[in-house]
């Protein structure tokens, strides 16, 4: 039998809003053994356990990131981080500095930027910006939202777009008056066009060296297993390659195999087919570390680039069609959610998520109705609603991520709805008095993925990035224990893994966080300066804070 091990002198929350506060807990071999009184865990464990003093720390289950792209967020931690320039120029800035500290540099990549950065009247970023300060190496540089990608000159001759290259479904290379493009691609033109050669130039190494990143920097901020919300080959190989090498992962992953829009109906119905093989395949190898759950339908874009799809125009008078027509999404749906994979859909703007809720409603006709299947909504910045009450009856989770509201972020996206709209995002209280099931994610690289910061937004409305501004209407604001069960058994919930994993309570695995403070009885903006102390996975220290370490 497994040795035992208890924890005593803590305050433990088991994950449930309304649950009771415990002082100690066992773990013995991978999961949990008892909670409770210290008197009474110590009784289940028994004469032989080891003890280990807490010291009067909180411990909570361990944070799942409901929403996370580990491949790409270990990848732009290596990137030149542009969330913080204020301007084109201090872009520029910081471009030449990395180009400086690396001379024989055959790309740059950045990470970040914002729209408010561009100068005034100017909507759009253009090669033309980059090449002043560096034209003869590519230089691709990644929209804070990872929707749109900014590229110099260099940068698109070396994925091979010109006059000639067509839009992708649901995405635009932009262009100027005389059809040459300007150094922008929106949505798909980023993701099918960019990418692929990203991911093409990058070594093993290199992939393994982006996955080592994710997972070591979401250990130290007491995150102990996440949703991939948009797999693909390359990252998975990747993730097989640790596995094989390992015999596990440093913690679960859950993944959601990305379906795109190809205008072959036969075409986009081989995906999910490829999809179910891959469930069946890691199904069948019995491993708890690696599984996929879903699909995930990319079905608009970003409200910040106006690539969201709105129900009325934005301030400008433009909107944008869904990137997934009607036509075409209904069957790939139908077949995925017939074969058992959750459904997880992007939908940012209004229409976009009715339109996810008319998907689900038509699975239901066609597959039957299922308690189980919990599709899931990622995002839902914009929503009507009509659209929340429809997601209770029709049993649809909310993935949302208070991070995309940090109020430093928010200029443009107001700016760009510029009505009623601009008052009514995230609508946190919406879903909460519908008792919509909530899961509270980062969707890192696109946001900070420090959960902490994340559970500080969500229970203040205040800024991370800039504490002093005004808060995004505080009165939406989750309480601590609300919060803190959003990202953990509201997290395990929407991601169909609440029978073994998101509590602290016997026979879960022993997936917990220590931190140095009580988020329940301090006030939230403590967050911003705690640290966690200790990260077990299946019952084994996972992470551990250096002593006499701010973290």
């Amino acid at each position: 039998m497994p040795e035992s091990t208890v924890y005593v002198n803590a305050v433990v929350f088991d994950g449930l809003v309304d649950g009771p506060r415990h002082e100690a807990f066992a773990v013995r071999g991978e999961r949990f053994l008892a909670v409770g009184s210290a008197d009474e865990v110590r009784a289940a464990a028994g004469a032989d356990a080891t003890e280990v003093d807490l010291g009067g720390a909180f411990a909570m289950p361990g944070v799942i990131e409901a929403h996370a792209h580990l491949s790409m967020f270990g990848h732009a931690q290596g990137k030149v981080q542009l969330r913080d320039c204020a301007t084109v120029e201090q872009i520029q800035q910081r471009l030449l500095e990395a180009r400086r500290e690396n001379p024989d540099a055959v790309r740059i990549e950045g990470v970040g930027w914002l729209f408010d950065a561009l100068p005034e009247g100017v909507s759009q970023p253009t090669a033309a910006m980059i090449d002043a300060v560096i034209d003869d190496i590519p230089v691709f540089l990644d929209a804070n939202d990872l929707h749109s990608t900014w590229v110099n000159s260099a940068a698109l001759r070396a994925v091979g777009v010109d006059r000639d290259t067509a839009d992708p479904i649901g995405g635009e290379v932009v262009r100027d008056a005389h059809g040459e493009p300007t150094g922008f691609l929106l949505e798909t033109a980023a993701l099918d066009l960019v990418l692929p050669y990203l991911e093409s130039v990058a070594t093993d190494h290199e992939h393994d060296a982006f996955l080592a990143r994710a997972f070591d920097a979401y250990l130290k901020a007491g995150v102990t297993g996440a949703v991939d919300m948009g797999m693909g080959e390359s990252a998975l190989t990747a993730l097989r390659r640790l596995l094989d090498r390992d015999g596990r992962l440093p913690f679960p992953v859950s993944a959601h195999w990305l379906i795109g829009s190809t205008g072959d109906a036969a075409a986009d119905l081989a995906q999910v087919e490829r999809a179910v093989r891959l469930r069946d395949e890691f199904a069948a190898d019995g491993t708890p570390w690696l599984r996929i759950s879903g699909i995930k339908l990319i079905l608009d874009g970003v409200i910040d680039a106006c690539t969201a799809a709105m129900v009325r125009p934005y301030a400008d008078g433009t909107n944008a069609d869904p990137i997934w027509n009607r036509e075409a999404v209904m069957p790939v749906a139908i077949a995925a959610d017939r074969a058992g994979l959750q459904l997880a859909m992007h939908a940012i703007g209004d229409a976009a998520s009715a339109l996810a809720v008319d998907i689900v409603v038509a699975c239901e006709q066609a597959n039957g109705a299922d308690a189980s299947r919990r599709p899931r909504i990622e995002h839902l910045e914009s929503v009507a609603p009509e659209t929340v009450a429809r997601m209770r009856a029709h049993g649809v989770v909310a993935s949302m991520q208070p991070v995309h509201c940090d109020p430093a972020i928010l200029d443009n996206w107001t700016a760009v709805l510029g009505d009623r709209r601009a008052e009514d995002g995230f609508p946190w209280n919406w879903f909460r008095d519908a008792e919509v099931p909530l899961a509270l994610g980062t969707d890192a690289p696109t946001a900070p993925h420090e959960a902490l910061h994340n559970l500080f937004i969500a229970m203040s409305g205040r800024s991370t990035l800039d504490p002093e501004r005004a808060p995004y209407h505080p009165e939406r604001a989750f309480t601590a224990a609300q919060a803190l069960a959003a990202a953990t058994s509201g997290a395990a919930f929407a991601g169909r893994i609440d029978d073994a994993y998101g509590r602290i309570a016997p026979g879960f695995y022993a997936n917990a966080a220590v931190l140095d403070l009580d988020p329940l009885s301090r006030p939230a903006d403590d967050l911003l300066s705690a640290s966690v102390l200790l990260t077990l996975v299946h019952g084994d220290a996972a992470y551990r804070a250096p002593a006499g370490s701010d973290r």
